[in-house]
């Protein structure tokens, strides 16, 4: 091998960049001692950035496409080297391919509760979890503020910085947009694209942006939930009154369903308070309006072996006053053992004051 290809071994032609990962920001061409040839291939695909650094200093960016380095298109380096009439000899640069594509994969989520003051319930700790998608919105200044001269700058690295910030503003956010807590959830979308406009300007000086901001859920404490739970229950039973018959007709069908020894003793108890609960609530009139009126009994009457009625007291009455019924008709309502004379019925004595007993066998 002679000198000249020794020498052309060393020079670099081709500057690229393949991605076989998906959380690479940010990579660093491997150029070790090696120098790039004036005239070499820089090619830059979609969703590419790339940024020639030359001690340190950032120079030229370039973004998709395909160039061939001179001095005409590195007039930044060209100016930091002193390359003022093309000088045309290998030179020395760090070059940098840095992924403008938006990165889908980060999640978040609140790792201590976030209290808000809510209009309804007064001050609320809510926690929250989603995700968000990143992308690279000034490659050179992701360069100057977070890479530095790391040769592969990951998602993992700012991973945490990021989430740290998401959840520093969810507070203020949930607290500013006025929204009660009971209507959160339909307001998840806008509060979200609200999040992602503050965070992109926050990071803007890091040269990131937040295009996608997702929250995926909203939630309070347990025991929260548990009583959000029993307003909903009393809302969907009715007043309060239906409510307490509610609750007492639950704990008796659960005295009942328990038995066996101690716990037969237990239910038994319990079945009897609760009982008594509903006794109570049963018999306490409902503030909607006036109790229902006592239902009459029903009497059936014999006559000629036939069966009829049912009658309440007052037909009978009217039957007794015309004849139609009288002290030896039979008589029966629910409760009774057997069909009775009228007369013997205690219930129905006040019809028959009106109505003279039958004349004595005439002798």
């Amino acid at each position: 091998m002679g000198l000249w290809d020794k020498l052309k071994g060393e020079l670099i032609d081709i500057i690229e960049w393949l991605d076989d990962s998906r959380d690479t920001i940010v990579w660093r061409f491997p150029r070790y001692e090696n120098e790039i040839k004036m005239g070499a291939k820089l090619i830059v695909r979609e969703s590419q950035a790339a940024v020639f650094v030359n001690e340190g200093q950032v120079a030229d960016v370039f973004t998709p496409g395909t160039y061939t380095l001179t001095t005409q298109n590195l007039p930044i380096l060209s100016t930091l080297k002193g390359w003022k009439y093309g000088f045309e000899s290998p030179w020395k640069a760090e070059v940098y391919f840095v992924s403008t594509r938006q990165f889908t994969d980060l999640k978040w989520g609140t790792q201590n509760p976030v209290i808000v003051r809510d209009p309804e319930f007064g001050a609320v700790r809510l926690r929250a979890f989603g995700a968000f998608a990143m992308r690279v919105a000034d490659p050179a200044t992701l360069l100057r503020e977070l890479v530095g001269t790391d040769p592969q700058f990951r998602t993992e690295e700012v991973r945490e910085y990021l989430r740290q910030l998401v959840v520093s503003h969810l507070g203020s956010a949930l607290a500013t947009a006025g929204v009660p807590m009971l209507d959160l959830a339909a307001r998840q979308q806008a509060i979200g694209a609200t999040l992602a406009t503050v965070l992109t300007d926050e990071l803007a000086p890091s040269g990131i942006a937040i295009p996608k901001f997702i929250i995926e859920n909203i939630s309070v404490p347990p025991e929260v939930e548990e009583a959000l739970d029993k307003r909903t229950s009393i809302g969907v039973v009715g007043d309060l009154d239906s409510y307490t018959k509610f609750q007492a007709a639950n704990a008796m069908e659960d005295a009942a369903n328990n038995s066996g020894g101690a716990g037969e003793a237990f239910g038994f108890g319990l079945g009897m308070a609760a009982g008594q609960r509903a006794t109570q609530a049963m018999n306490t009139p409902s503030s909607s309006g006036p109790p229902p009126l006592p239902a009459t009994a029903a009497w059936f009457i014999g006559v000629n072996g036939q069966q009829q009625g049912p009658y309440d007291q007052n037909a009978l009455a009217s039957m007794a006053s015309s004849g139609q019924l009288n002290r030896e008709t039979l008589v029966w309502k629910n409760g009774m053992a057997a069909w009775t004379a009228a007369g013997q019925v205690g219930e129905l004595a006040g019809i028959f004051a009106q109505v003279p007993p039958p004349l004595p066998p005439q002798g």
